[in-house]
């Protein structure tokens, strides 16, 4: 694996924010490492975010929105150089879709922001939900919330958006870096996993409607 790229995402120590980690022993940890395992053996993705037998949803689901939270973390970062004010004034995905911020603190309605201001609220966003043991509970047996599926709805909604910018106006630093396969596996992955579970609205896909159905058939 001489790709720089790919050294930078799987190396796990290495990433661009604190990572949420699952403590060795518990049952998410276990979890975690049985979804790594049938990625590393190259099981085929449709396969491999089916919910194993005798497993909890709920887990299964914290488990994935976790890692897909620290590998997109990852895919931005490492075009974010190139995503600036002067370049992006604009969270967008190409002419026909904007994507603006609201939030429960400063933003009340949503505002038009620049793609790297947009990230940087996104990503602090879901770091506060997945470090929020009410929302993310760590300790088995703690129940989830009522409205966790609801939650982790608006989280990989909001994700996509990542791709979609990424793909729409990064593409070619994507390409440069010779990273794109691994960025699409990313997103093969993430795609199935949604659908699998009917986590994303179909309105949510649209921006990449066309690019999936070539890369997920």
């Amino acid at each position: 694996m001489s790709n720089p790229f790919l050294k930078q995402v799987f190396n796990k120590d290495k990433t661009f924010r604190p990572k949420r980690k699952f403590e060795p022993g518990t049952q998410r940890f276990e979890l975690h490492k049985r979804a790594q395992a049938s990625l590393n053996a190259g099981l085929d993705l449709k396969l491999a975010v089916q919910l194993p037998a005798g497993e909890e949803l709920n887990d299964w689901v914290a488990v994935h929105v976790v890692d897909f939270f620290n590998r997109v973390n990852l895919i931005y970062g490492t075009i974010s150089d190139g995503c600036t004010e002067q370049s992006c004034p604009v969270m967008s995905g190409g002419p026909k879709y904007e994507y603006r911020w609201q939030d429960e603190q400063k933003f009340r309605k949503p505002t038009a922001l620049s793609a790297p201001r947009y990230m940087d609220l996104l990503m602090d966003w879901i770091e506060v939900q997945i470090n929020n043991e009410d929302v993310f509970p760590t300790s088995v047996g703690t129940p989830f919330p009522k409205n966790f599926l609801q939650v982790v709805r608006k989280i990989l909604s909001r994700l996509f958006r990542v791709f979609v910018h990424v793909y729409i106006h990064h593409f070619d630093r994507i390409a440069q870096m010779g990273s794109e396969a691994h960025v699409n596996t990313c997103y093969k992955h993430f795609y199935y996993f949604v659908k699998e579970f009917g986590l994303i609205d179909t309105k949510e896909l649209e921006p990449l409607k066309e690019m999936t159905a070539r890369m997920c058939h």
